[in-house]
C-alpha cells in the first residue's frame, strides 16, 4: 500500500507532552524533523537523534506524515496556515495528525485547508498526561475518515496504547473535551476532598490510600494525586511543575462550554469548574503551575 512508503515523520510542538512524544518516534527508529518556537526543545530532540527544521513550511516539505501538538485554537491555525505555515509547501498525499487540543469547529477549518492541497487531516487528541506520554501509553482519540485509519494508528501506536477511532473530523476532540470537563470536575472534587480530610487529622498517604480503593476511586487520587508527599513522579511531588498547566484546563473548560452552549447541553458542574479555575488562574503563584494545584490554593484558605 502506498502508506508503507512514508518514511519521514514531522513534528511540531516539543512542550511537556509533545517531546515526550516526538522521543518515542526517535526511539522506535524513524526519521524524525522537529520544530518549536523553543530552540532548548529543539536542541533536546536533536541530542535524541532528530533533525530540525527553521520553520513549520521547512518541516511540511522534509516530511511525508506531518503531527502537531501545539497549545490552543490560534497556535494550530499559526502553524498550518501563517506566512510559513505548513500549507505553504505541503505535499499531496501527506498526512496531517493534529494532537493539539482545539476548538472542534477550527479543527474541520484546517481540515479543509489540508484537502484543498490534496493531502490528509486528522484529529488525534490524547489523554493519559506527561507520563503516559513519557511512557509511549497515551490515548489517541482519533477523528477523520475510516478508509486511512489503519495507517494513523501505526504511527500513533509508537506513542500510545489506546488508538480509538471516534468518527469524522473533530469527534475525537469532542471526546476530549468531554474527557476535560470530568477530569477538571473530578480533580476538584478530589483536591476539596483530601483538604477536608487531612484538615481533620487524616494522614495524607492513609486517607489517599482508602479513598483509591472506594467508590471514590479516580484518577485524581489514585494515579494524579495533587497532595505533595503522597505519590512519586507527579506534578504534586515537585511543587506543581511540568504537567498540564491549570491555564490549558481552563481553555479546555471554555472549549466545553462552548460545545454544551451549541449543543443546548446543560453543564452546571462543568460552569462551575470553568469559574474555579478562570479564579485560580487570574494568582500568579497559581497559573503557571499544573492544574492539580486547585490543592494547594484549597489548603490555604
Amino acid at each position: 500500500k502506498q502508506w508503507y512508503q512514508r518514511r519521514v515523520r514531522g513534528f511540531i510542538g516539543l512542550g511537556n507532552m509533545g517531546g515526550h512524544m516526538a522521543k518515542n518516534l526517535v526511539k522506535a527508529g524513524k526519521d524524525v524533523v522537529v520544530y518549536d518556537v523553543n530552540e532548548v526543545s529543539v536542541e533536546d530532540l536533536q541530542s535524541s537523534g532528530a533533525g530540525a527544521a527553521a520553520t513549520p513550511s521547512e518541516l511540511a516539505a522534509r516530511s511525508d506524515v506531518i503531527i502537531t501538538m501545539v497549545p490552543s485554537s490560534p497556535h494550530v491555525q499559526e502553524v498550518f496556515s501563517g506566512d510559513e505555515g505548513v500549507l505553504k509547501s505541503l505535499k499531496p498525499g501527506s498526512l496531517c495528525i493534529d494532537s493539539s487540543t482545539i476548538d472542534p469547529a477550527v479543527s474541520k477549518e484546517i481540515d479543509g485547508a489540508v484537502r484543498s492541497v490534496g493531502a490528509h487531516f486528522y484529529d488525534a487528541p490524547v489523554s493519559g498526561g506527561v507520563v503516559a506520554a513519557e511512557n509511549g501509553a497515551l490515548t489517541f482519540m482519533v477523528g477523520g475518515e475510516t478508509d486511512r485509519f489503519t495507517e494513523v494508528k501505526s504511527y500513533l501506536d509508537h506513542m500510545g496504547a489506546n488508538i480509538i477511532h471516534c468518527g469524522p473530523n473533530g469527534n475525537g476532540l469532542v471526546v476530549k473535551l468531554c474527557n476535560n470537563m470530568m477530569l477538571a470536575i473530578s480533580m476538584i472534587g478530589a483536591a476539596e476532598t483530601l483538604n477536608m480530610g487531612i484538615k481533620m487529622g487524616m494522614e495524607r498517604k492513609l486517607l489517599s490510600e482508602i479513598l483509591g480503593k472506594s467508590t471514590a476511586r479516580c484518577w485524581s487520587i489514585d494515579t494524579y494525586n495533587p497532595v505533595p508527599g503522597v505519590m512519586e513522579g507527579v506534578p504534586a511531588s515537585r511543587d506543581y511543575s511540568g504537567g498540564f498547566g491549570a491555564t490549558l484546563m481552563l481553555k479546555d473548560l471554555g472549549l466545553a462550554q462552548l460545545m454544551a452552549d451549541a449543543s443546548d447541553s446543560p453543564i452546571v458542574l462543568g460552569k462551575m469548574a470553568k469559574q474555579i479555575y478562570d479564579d485560580l488562574c487570574k494568582q500568579d503563584e497559581f497559573a503557571p503551575k499544573d492544574f492539580g494545584v486547585i490543592f494547594k490554593k484549597l489548603s490555604e484558605q
